[in-house]
């Protein structure tokens, strides 16, 4: 094998590795609206979810 065709196989495996990074701004996004998400349903919730908390922890018995 020639030089010349190690560096043609060398770059289009590059090229190939890099259609499967993935979408990085889609991910981006995912992240963003799940953040968005979960921050509306704190925020709608807040109340609930800490009694929940309170008496989740309240019926723990130390020892």
């Amino acid at each position: 094998m020639t030089l010349t065709q190690i560096a043609v196989r060398m770059q289009a495996r590059a090229l190939a590795d890099d259609r499967q990074r993935g979408d990085i701004p889609g991910w981006v996004l995912i992240t963003i609206m799940t953040a968005g998400l979960v921050t509306l349903v704190w925020g709608v919730a807040s109340d609930q979810l800490s009694s929940i908390l309170k008496s989740a922890l309240n019926s723990v018995k130390s020892p």
